[in-house]
């Protein structure tokens, strides 16, 4: 099923019991910041590009060492190089996403980043080493930015997909299709705002962390809220903007943000977290941030 109306959504979702062995990853992929630099063509419609700086390279290699350390040991990672032709590659989880058996490739709106997925080294680890099936949407007419554009609760098999300009009504279908989701909640985002992944996540199936001005009508974030109450946090503006929307759980008890995101949040807050059942650790990073995405954008997962 996939739909707009949050009523008839979520009264096929109270039926999904939710799953902890299949709700984080198995392993992880990371793409290196090598060359990284601020993409002008990104930039037309991502907003939390910080343009008028520009990014120390040797910065963000440290930062992205830091994080692939931080989450060593609570998940299997394994790291890309980068290529300075590709300088939003940092970010895989739009490009690349997998499914139990399945490779999913991104349709991306830019011609920067749809050089990203002619990649055959990633391709090919999927393919040959994993021996996933390749399922490739770039060669479909909609935009579909896999899970920068649509959040997965992989405990409950369903999705909520942000329409942008980064993912359209085709899209949002292929995807559906590709990730062979049980049902998936179409609605459209905030003008301005271009990924549902910094706006709303669900942590291990348990934890719902949401920026309701990020939704061109809260009421849908209120409702994904209501219907994983009590473990269910509203964020506002301020937190928005330091990424704190911009999380992941690569294990049952370990939720990442970036040390910014996690600074804007309260005490009240990072309690939520706790009484959900995560540790919630801090990564730094200040250069990769300035390029529009954070710590959960650098994580492609491997379920």
């Amino acid at each position: 099923m996939i739909t707009r109306d949050p009523a008839r959504f979520f009264a096929f979702a109270a039926h999904a019991a939710p799953n902890p062995a299949r709700a984080t990853p198995k392993a992880v992929f990371l793409v290196a910041p090598e060359g990284m630099s601020l993409a002008a063509e990104s930039a037309q419609d991502n907003a939390y590009m910080a343009m008028a700086d520009r990014i120390d390279p040797d910065g963000a290699l440290a930062e992205h060492r830091a994080l692939a350390k931080a989450l060593s040991p609570h998940v299997p990672v394994v790291t890309f190089p980068g290529d300075s032709a590709t300088p939003d590659a940092v970010f895989p989880n739009n490009v690349f996403a997998s499914a139990p058996g399945r490779l999913v490739i991104g349709h991306m709106k830019h011609a920067v980043r749809q050089r990203e997925a002619t990649r055959a080294d990633i391709r090919g680890f999927f393919a040959e080493a994993l021996g996933r099936r390749e399922i490739d949407l770039s060669r479909q007419p909609g935009i579909a930015e896999l899970t920068g554009s649509l959040v997965i609760d992989r405990a409950r098999n369903i999705g909520y997909c942000g329409l942008s300009e980064r993912c359209d009504e085709t899209g949002a279908a292929a995807m559906h299709a590709a990730f062979g989701l049980d049902a998936t909640l179409v609605f459209d985002l905030a003008p301005g705002e271009y990924h549902t992944n910094v706006l709303l996540q669900i942590y291990a199936g348990r934890l719902a962390v949401a920026c309701p001005d990020g939704f061109a009508d809260p009421a849908v974030a209120r409702a994904i809220l209501e219907f994983h109450a009590p473990h269910a946090l509203a964020l506002d503006e301020r937190a928005r903007q330091a990424y704190a929307g911009n999380g992941i759980a690569v294990s049952g008890d370990a939720a990442f943000l970036s040390a910014r995101a996690v600074e804007a949040l309260s005490d009240v807050e990072r309690a939520a977290f706790a009484r959900a059942g995560f540790n919630l650790h801090a990564v730094p990073l200040p250069e990769i941030e300035k390029a529009g995405g954070s710590l959960r954008c650098c994580v492609g997962e491997i379920f």
